[in-house]
């Protein structure tokens, strides 16, 4: 969870593990900053996935675009502001959960240290 990045990103080791070709990146020439500290970063391309969060009884679906990079990943995806926006999701980065309204109730998604 970023909320001060407006960027969704995705890296390209998690893209080949879910088995989706990178010729199905679209380009993109715009390199982004701060992603790595003090470099300009360039993405290898952008992709529109379809995002569920929740179980089969209460979830949300949207599709969000990645901008898929090709450098070391400590995560598999980082999701930014424009995830929050459309899942109208609130972050709470001390409890690192993410809350967000279903049809049926809250949905919680949870992680670890």
């Amino acid at each position: 969870m970023d909320g001060g990045s407006s960027l969704n990103i995705m890296y390209a080791n998690m893209l080949d593990e879910m088995g989706i070709d990178r010729t199905n990146l679209y380009p993109i020439r715009a390199p982004f900053h701060s992603v790595v500290p003090g470099k300009q970063a360039m993405p290898l391309g952008q992709i529109d996935l379809t995002i569920t969060f929740g179980d089969q009884f209460n979830y949300r679906t949207e599709t969000l675009t990645f901008d898929v990079v090709g450098f070391p990943e400590t995560f598999h995806a980082i999701l930014g502001r424009l995830c929050y926006a459309k899942f109208m999701a609130v972050p709470n980065y001390t409890y690192l959960k993410l809350k967000m309204p279903g049809p049926h109730r809250v949905i919680t998604v949870s992680t670890s240290f």
